[in-house]
């Protein structure tokens, strides 16, 4: 019987890219590689829901990940919530 290997993952540091505040918490933007994809989280600082904000954004280069980090807290900032939610009656709204 042969063992198998299982395959060698790489993860990277997470790097902080930015923080925002909300009425009800602080939130940091995390960059971090992973099998050589690059994602951003967003996490609360003090516990709760992490989200996934974008992921695969090495092929666009550094400038595509400053632009995605400032509008993404420029909005999250403005809605007060993180801006990855979707407020589906604002949707049904505009139809």
């Amino acid at each position: 019987m042969t063992a198998t290997a299982s395959p060698s993952r790489s993860v990277g540091e997470r790097v902080e890219l930015g923080r925002y505040r909300t009425t009800t918490s602080e939130r940091i933007l995390h960059g971090q590689r992973i099998n050589g994809v690059v994602r951003i989280t967003d996490t609360p600082i003090c516990g709760g829901r992490a989200f996934l904000v974008e992921r695969g954004l090495e092929e666009d280069g550094y400038a595509a990940l400053q632009a995605l980090v400032n509008d993404y807290i420029t909005q999250s900032q403005r809605r007060d919530e993180p801006a990855i939610l979707v407020n589906l009656e604002h949707l049904t709204d505009q139809q």
